[in-house]
């Protein structure tokens, strides 16, 4: 069976298996170890393993990864073609991913501390595999790999998380499974078969499409005996998320299934729903299963070109009252498209005359959450270089952490919402429409419906923008090609649609509003025994005394004493018992005047034949007292204003006096009074305005500095994390080398012991470094007398000249033989020679003491025999 690639082209031979590739950092060895010894021999599948290493390091990863499996280990070199049934380990300081089917080395564009050489990976499989990509990530700090599996999960392919307990650095397993990533969490033992399992509980790639290839006139299969339990499912996912996927390609949605059917390892469609009725939990993930969307900055380059050479400035040039566009952006996924459309947008106002006032408003919906929220936040991986230009990079977008940020201007262009295309009411007044890539997933009938939906919401002579598999099918009445082969279309505005009915039968209805149940009254009953003197006191208060209120130091009103009516009167809006806003106009600006005269002064401020303008169209003189309150406790520096009213005798005959005096110089003093104060003001305000900028400098000095040194540690943080990284790495490879070290020392010291020859070995001068238990019985020595000098033991043999033949040997290099007798008869063949390092260097002497009694025995038999 010929292997399909995700944009459902054969698959050249020697790529027809697939590509797992494994992530891991600090506490990664052990789990590598453990999963690749559980890989059966002939796994038909390539395995590409990426450690955070130490760049100055030589790693020995590969060494000690092929003692656990039979697979062949190798060290990736740039252009390697990846074979199956191999294992491939990133070499130190670089960045290894998969391009055309080669291993693909470059070197790491992030400072020391920036890198995340997993994402890399992971990334490059999710574009050169598709659907059949496979990504794994084991024990490590921080979070690299999350990103790498998301693209992963986004095409369709399988990824597996080890289960955060087992992990002795369990950040980065963690971080994936948050991010919702993870469709298999086991330890590392367990993860091969897992993963093996699922592929082969997965559909045949032979009829799997992944990504967003789909065609759209894909045969859709009848549902026969699994339409009950595929119902059941529909209804399930309606009845938890709203959404009804009855409509949408049964074969796009098996395939969603079958996935998470493989990973619970559930054979049956009805088995499956079973499952759903009793795990909502599962519900969730389906819905993100199905939702899962394809996207990438300006995917199809042609039709963006053509969008800003021809299509936006042509619309621009039709706005000739108004100067806004608005584009509508339909299931956006994580937002790459709508920004893409933003930022040509940009680039093509920069190709009209200054100056101009054109703007763009893009509406961008999703049906995923998660899409949505990822789209607002509009932080994207380092991986969008290859979709972005680095002029385009530069300025539409900062570095920010391990990606880029876009700038606020261009996120400020498109406003993001939920919505379900079918079911929720359209956005209208449209200028533009990117409906691309998915109507693939719908069926027939669906389609039918959104196509005159699309030409009810735009404008005149709006555009149409689908999939590069897409068409408006029947409908060529409502829309007129623009360029077929970009699916870009004009809306007809002389179209006869009187036969099609828009799809508002789906929309919601409103939700009724509940009426607000009335307050009962309060029914306090007052009381019945009130003090006599106090009732009078009140009763003289509020008929005799002059009307008076109580303000704090913000200008609330915290007491009101007698009829304040004429003075003061409510806000409009929303209840506010500020002072300033309730004072009638002619009191305002004196009695905030003598408020700020006696702040500071104990002294009253008294302000007389101030004129107010009465409710009912006359006007009332008054005089005004203002006085700050230091006594009692409670009222300390609040502020009493205290208003009288001036008899209308007394009134008339300041009037009268008043017409006697030149009517001149009373509107000059009058003009003057106030002139003070506008100046006054002024000045106050000028006042107000200097320091709040001088406040605003400091602060945004001050935050520049945090953020300066924020970012500083940040960038320490992360470069001391990766260091930590790097040598916790480093560590346990040198842990195992020093394992196999005490194995190979504990293999040498029980073969010197097994053997019948007594050996000491000295290093350059001299002194004892190991010895065999034979030695012992011959030279006077035991454990603590390692490092001493040879001169200073004692041994049983005759041989004085021992320690000088040994200096001797040290200084020619030539091997010395002796027989020697010891003092209990025994005789031994002493050979001196130097001890040679695997690098050729020397660095002492080896004395072996071969026992011959026997032989001297048998030759002195001999002579004498011979004698006789």
């Amino acid at each position: 069976m010929t292997s399909l690639t995700p944009d459902n082209t054969p698959m050249p031979p020697g790529e027809a298996f697939r590509i797992l590739g494994i992530g891991a950092s600090a506490g990664g060895l052990a789990p590598l170890e453990e999963f690749l010894a559980k890989i059966p021999p002939n796994s038909h599948m390539a395995y590409i393993v990426v450690q955070h290493l130490d760049p100055t390091h030589k790693a020995l990863l590969p060494e000690l990864l092929q003692r656990v499996t039979p697979m062949s280990v190798r060290q990736a070199t740039h252009g390697m073609p990846i074979e199956p049934d191999c294992v491939y380990v990133i070499p130190p300081n670089t960045e290894l991913s998969v391009v055309d089917g080669l291993l693909n080395l470059a070197k790491p564009m992030e400072p020391r501390g920036m890198r995340l050489p997993i994402n890399v990976l992971l990334s490059s499989l999710a574009r050169a595999q598709g659907d059949r990509a496979i990504g794994v990530v084991l024990s490590g700090m921080g979070a690299d790999g999350t990103l790498g599996l998301q693209a992963i999960k986004t095409v369709g392919g399988l990824t597996a998380v080890q289960q955060p307990d087992t992990a002795q650095f369990d950040a980065m397993p963690k971080s994936a499974i948050a991010a919702n990533c993870a469709d298999i969490i086991a330890p590392p033992g367990d993860l091969p078969a897992r993963i093996l399992t699922c592929l082969a509980q997965a559909p045949s790639p032979a009829v799997s499409n992944g990504g967003s290839a789909e065609p759209a006139t894909e045969p859709e299969p009848e549902p026969e005996l699994e339409s009950t339990p595929l119902q059941r499912i529909f209804r399930r996912l309606q009845e938890r998320t709203r959404h009804d996927f009855s409509l949408y390609k049964h074969s796009t949605l098996h395939r969603r299934i079958e996935r998470r059917m493989a990973i619970h390892e559930i054979a049956t469609l009805n088995l499956y729903a079973d499952f759903l009725e009793h795990n909502p939990q599962e519900i969730d993930l389906l819905f993100k299963e199905v939702l899962i969307g394809v996207t990438s900055f300006f995917r199809d380059a042609q039709v963006w070109v053509h969008l800003a050479e021809s299509t936006l400035p042509e619309l621009l040039a039709r706005q000739n009252s108004e100067h806004h566009l608005r584009a509508w952006v339909v299931g956006c996924s994580t937002g790459e498209e709508a920004y893409s459309l933003a930022m040509i947008f940009m680039e093509t106002l920069d190709t009209l005359p200054r100056p101009h006032d054109f703007t763009l408003q893009i509406f961008a919906s999703d049906l995923s959450p998660d899409a949505i929220a990822t789209a607002r936040r509009g932080h994207y991986a380092a991986d969008i270089g290859s979709n972005v230009s680095a002029e385009r990079l530069a300025r539409f977008f900062t570095v920010h952490g391990d990606g880029y940020q876009l700038n606020r201007n261009i996120r400020d262009l498109v406003l993001f919402a939920q919505q379900d295309v079918v079911l929720d009411p359209p956005f209208t007044r449209l200028d533009l429409i990117s409906c691309r890539n998915l109507l693939i997933y719908f069926d027939q009938s669906l389609q039918r419906k959104l196509i005159p939906l699309f030409h009810y919401s735009l404008r005149a002579g709006g555009i149409l923008l689908l999939g590069s598999s897409e068409t408006v099918g029947r409908y060529a009445q409502l829309f007129s090609p623009i360029q077929s082969k970009l699916r870009l279309y004009q809306r007809q505005d002389n179209a006869q649609n009187r036969d099609i009915r828009l799809p508002v039968k789906s929309f919601p209805p409103l939700a009724r509003i509940a009426k607000e149940i009335p307050v009962s009254p309060s029914n306090t009953s007052s009381h019945k025994h009130d003090n006599l003197q106090a009732a009078a006191d009140q009763v003289l208060l509020q008929v005799y005394a002059p009307a008076a209120v109580v303000i704090n130091e913000e200008g609330d009103i915290v007491y009101i004493s007698g009829r304040t009516g004429k003075y003061l009167e409510p806000a409009a809006g929303k209840a506010n018992w500020n002072f300033y806003a309730m004072v009638r106009e002619g009191l305002r600006t004196p009695i905030a005047s003598a408020l700020r005269q006696t702040a500071n002064q104990s002294e009253p401020a008294h302000l007389q034949g101030l004129q107010v303008q009465l409710p009912g169209g006359g006007t009332q003189h008054v005089d005004v007292t203002v006085q700050t309150l230091r006594e009692p406790t409670a009222l300390r520096d609040m502020k009493m204003i205290v208003f009288r009213d001036i008899a209308p005798a007394h009134a008339d005959s300041a009037d009268k006096n008043t017409s006697k005096t030149d009517p001149k110089q009373s509107r000059a003093t009058e003009l003057q009074q106030y002139q003070d104060e506008i100046q006054t003001l002024r000045e106050e305000n000028r006042a107000s305005q200097e320091e709040l900028q001088s406040a605003n400098e400091e602060l945004q000095s001050t935050n520049e500095e945090l953020q300066s040194t924020n970012e500083e540690l940040t960038t320490s943080k992360e470069e001391m994390q990766s260091m930590n990284e790097e040598l916790q790495t480093i560590n346990a490879e040198m842990q195992t080398k020093l394992d196999d070290l005490a194995l190979a020392q504990s293999d040498m010291k029980n073969l010197l012991n097994s053997i019948e020859i007594a050996i000491l070995f000295l290093d350059q001068n001299l002194n004892v470094r190991r010895y065999t238990e034979r030695a012992a019985k011959i030279i006077n020595i035991r454990e603590s007398d390692v490092g001493r000098p040879l001169s200073d033991l004692t041994t049983t043999l005759l041989y004085p000249e021992l320690n000088d033949d040994a200096h001797a040997t040290l200084s020619t290099l030539e091997f010395s033989e002796k027989q020697i007798l010891a003092t209990d008869g025994r005789w031994f063949t002493v050979r001196i020679m130097p001890y040679r390092r695997l690098d050729n260097v020397i660095d002492g002497v080896v004395i072996t003491l071969v026992d011959i009694t026997a032989t001297k025995e048998l030759e002195q038999t001999l002579r004498k025999d011979l004698k006789s």
